[in-house]
């Protein structure tokens, strides 16, 4: 029934040109969902092939994890599995203007409103694209390996994350998880930033819960690969936009965009080499670099250290960290930023919460 009611509001609550787009998302996500199988009941087959049952045992036990020491739902999510025909479930789409390191935002029904548009299609993404970029628009398109319903589905297991190492199956089990104990409509960077930092925070402590020591080095190397990758895309979209709300003519804008971009690239290339690392960004760098695919990074690590620093100050009691994240969730979006930017300075610590003075 919640299926259904789910369907009709996505239907009713929108404008007639936007019916074809929720169509495509809802019959994709139920397609998604209607081939379900119970991990307990795939875990009774003698015929499971082992590697598979060994991932889905370390499924259940990070899930217990997450409840008992994380503070996440207990809900029935990742009870489920699924196995799917592509490496990943769904095409997230990014867009910015020309001349802005602002994301496009699109609004939703019952989310609210976020900077990116998911498709499971790829001829309605294209024919979506092509209409963004003669609009002038910079665009990227994202691959999803999962998503979270914010509680609305049981969301399962899927074939496209399972055999990903520990520490990031965990880490997105976790990030999932997260938007499900809070989830803020019309704030895509709080949602993901708060998520991306229980992500971190608790994977290093599953981590070292569970005595996995080499992947906690694998794991801390690529948090500072991570850091160092954002702080240079974080730097790049300061110079952009000094560039941008400078008085030169298009003309000249888009030539030192051009050169902007060229020189991230080479100092991307020396920073991989100084730390020796060689991650999932080197093929994102390679590529089109644009407004839009700068952003859809920031919009997950922007406010990342106000998030850090909150659960430092409440000693990684996860229960209190979310007391505090609650009271901040209910401020005015203004006075919500400017709370984590104080956090994020180091100008509240302890017990001060900018949500009590508010």
């Amino acid at each position: 029934m919640r299926t259904f009611l789910l369907l009709i509001l996505l239907l009713l609550l929108n404008a007639c040109s936007d019916l074809g787009y929720y169509w495509h998302t809802a019959n994709g996500h139920m397609t998604l969902m209607n081939n379900r199988v119970d991990i307990d009941v795939m875990l009774e087959d003698p015929e499971l092939e082992p590697k598979l049952r060994e991932r889905l045992r370390l499924v259940k036990e990070i899930r217990d994890f997450s409840v008992e020491t994380l503070s996440l739902p207990e809900s029935d999510s990742y009870n489920n599995y699924v196995q799917l025909d592509r490496p990943y479930a769904l095409k997230n789409l990014f867009a910015a203007t020309e001349f802005s390191t602002d994301l496009h935002v699109w609004c939703y029904p019952i989310v609210g409103c976020a900077s990116y548009r998911g498709y499971y299609d790829e001829d309605r993404l294209a024919g979506y694209v092509e209409q963004l970029k003669a609009q002038n628009f910079d665009t990227y398109i994202g691959f999803v390996p999962a998503y979270s319903t914010l509680g609305w589905f049981d969301d399962p297991v899927l074939s496209s994350f399972i055999y990903w190492p520990d520490y990031r199956l965990a880490g997105l089990l976790f990030h999932e998880l997260t938007h499900q104990r809070i989830f803020i409509e019309n704030d895509t960077r709080f949602n993901e930033s708060l998520a991306s930092a229980v992500q971190q925070a608790g994977t290093e402590l599953w981590l070292k819960s569970s005595n996995r020591s080499a992947q906690q080095v694998e794991f801390r190397r690529s948090i500072e690969y991570q850091r160092e990758v954002v702080g240079l895309i974080e730097q790049t979209r300061e110079t952009l936009t000094a560039l941008y709300q400078g008085d030169q003519d298009e003309t000249i804008k888009r030539v030192q965009k051009q050169v902007i971009f060229a020189n991230t690239r080479e100092s991307y290339v020396a920073l991989a080499q100084r730390l020796n690392y060689r991650g999932g960004y080197e093929s994102w760098f390679a590529g089109e670099l644009n407004n839009a695919k700068l952003g859809s990074v920031s919009a997950y690590h922007e406010q990342l250290p106000a998030f850090l620093a909150i659960l430092k100050a409440r000693n990684y009691d996860f229960s209190a960290f979310f007391d505090t994240v609650e009271g901040i969730s209910e401020l005015e979006k203004a006075e919500r930023d400017a709370c984590l930017t104080l956090w994020s300075a180091g100008k509240l610590s302890g017990d001060e919460n900018c949500a009590l003075d508010s």
